[in-house]
């Protein structure tokens, strides 16, 4: 006989009949003449009621031993139950106990911290809260492919290892060679040159977005960036699109399409996990998704936003001032107070911002914009790209990058050249506003992140 998932049988409108089911257990009630477990398989949030018989052939093997973390497999009947708050139990006609767990299984029923959690990464999968996390995690995967897909938009799968530093910053992981514990002599000689853990796959994404027009990347991305914030990871997951023949307009409103478009997925196919989320971790969580599938975006620019901030009368803990990147707070002032809708900033100052993106004919500014959402702030980052050869050229200069350390890049200018554009959208940080989540390390299954690279 096939086995069933939980997640099927409480969700079907009548009773499966004759099932065998398989899982682990969360809690166990005795009694003289019955043990009830709570079965869960991962499938969903909800657990499963085992009512096993004391007089069952092999209860004292299977069911008596199998404590809180214990794995099992079921084969019964499935039935009305008689318990509140549930459609279905399983009457059990065989029980076997396939991994049993000692007294000291670390996932209690109690509350435990996050601190507590990321200790035992390995096993906070099976907790309510990081079990609903990651499988939204999982959905909110497939949705970004289809939005894009559905789109006609060509998946590309850019390299990790790279020598190009897209963001000019260098906070990049070095890539080497070792002998035993020691760098190899001569370790860029593998490759021929210095090469990094890539920051970015959007100027390898250029190329492709030059010869198929629309474009994108989903994959990890590293950053060497110390910084223990609740938003900053080592290694993280990053969506890429790239258009060509677009302009800075399409490309604020394809992030702003895409954030609606995985909201409402998530509403749509997560619910029961998103509901625990707004319960246990954010109260207010539906209600801003809701509010965010629902409303326009508002736009304003860079000046005007500094402006605005300027003339608001909060005190900040970082100074507004022009030609200063916006900080969280000021991002959250404005989409959560002031505006109290999704807003997206345009236009930055040309000093803040990459080599790459397109100066605007003010000479003072380029076609950037940053994607805000209430709890969060910046969950989008992007850009009209220079498609001019000479004033990318300019900009590398500028900017002290080597120009022919980017001659594959620069050439994408040199034949055939169209405006195009694209953004950045973290992952994790989509992960943290969907489900409240506060902490970039509990959206992501091993983070790594400054002093911590465990399992």
């Amino acid at each position: 006989m096939s086995r069933l998932r939980v997640v099927e049988i409480l969700r079907s409108e009548s009773s499966p009949g004759h099932v065998v089911v398989k899982g682990w257990v969360r809690t166990k009630r005795d009694s003289k003449a019955f043990s009830f477990l709570e079965l869960n398989d991962g499938s969903c949030l909800g657990n499963l009621q085992v009512v096993a018989d004391a007089t069952l052939p092999g209860y004292e093997e299977a069911v008596v031993p199998a404590r809180t973390g214990a794995s099992i497999e079921v084969e019964g009947e499935i039935v009305a139950s008689q318990g509140q708050g549930q459609r279905w139990e399983l009457q059990a006609s065989r029980v076997v106990l396939i991994g049993p767990a000692p007294e000291d299984y670390p996932l209690q029923k109690k509350g435990h911290t996050m601190e507590f959690m990321r200790s035992i990464a390995h096993l906070r999968p099976r907790s309510n809260l990081f079990g609903a996390v990651f499988r939204i995690r999982s959905r909110m995967a497939y949705a970004i492919h289809q939005f894009f897909q559905e789109r006609g938009f060509v998946y590309v799968h850019t390299p990790i290892i790279t020598a190009s530093d897209c963001e000019g910053a260098g906070e990049m992981f070095r890539v080497v060679t070792m002998e035993g514990e020691k760098v190899r002599a001569g370790a860029d000689e593998f490759f021929g040159k210095p090469t990094y853990l890539t920051v970015s796959g959007q100027l390898e994404g250029e190329t492709f977005a030059c010869a198929l027009s629309n474009i994108y990347t989903f994959g990890p991305t590293f950053r060497a960036e110390n910084s223990h914030t609740s938003r900053h990871a080592a290694e993280f997951w990053m969506i890429e699109p790239e258009i060509a023949f677009c302009d800075l307009e399409g490309d604020m409103t394809l992030a702003e399409e895409m954030v609606k478009y995985l909201v409402d997925d998530a509403l749509v196919h997560c619910a029961e996990d998103l509901d625990f989320c707004n319960r246990f971790v954010d109260k207010g969580l539906l209600e801003r998704l809701e509010f965010v599938r629902d409303r326009a975006f508002e736009r304003i620019s860079y000046t005007a936003a500094v402006e605005l901030l300027l003339a608001s009368g909060q005190t900040f803990e970082y100074p507004v001032q022009y030609g200063l990147a916006l900080q969280s707070e000021h991002e959250r002032y404005l989409t959560e107070q002031h505006f109290r809708c999704p807003t997206t900033v345009y236009n930055y100052p040309k000093e803040i911002k990459p080599f790459y993106m397109r100066r605007n004919d003010d000479g003072k500014t380029v076609a950037a914009m940053d994607l805000l959402v209430p709890g969060i702030g910046e969950i989008v980052g992007g850009s009209q790209r220079e498609e001019r050869l000479d004033v990318l050229l300019a900009n590398l200069c500028e900017q002290g990058l080597d120009p022919s350390a980017y001659d594959w890049y620069v050439d994408l200018r040199r034949y055939g050249t169209v405006p195009h554009a694209g953004f950045g959208l973290g992952f994790e940080r989509l992960l943290m506003f969907i489900t409240g989540v506060g902490n970039i390390r509990d959206v992501i299954p091993f983070p790594r992140t400054p002093g911590t690279a465990e399992f």
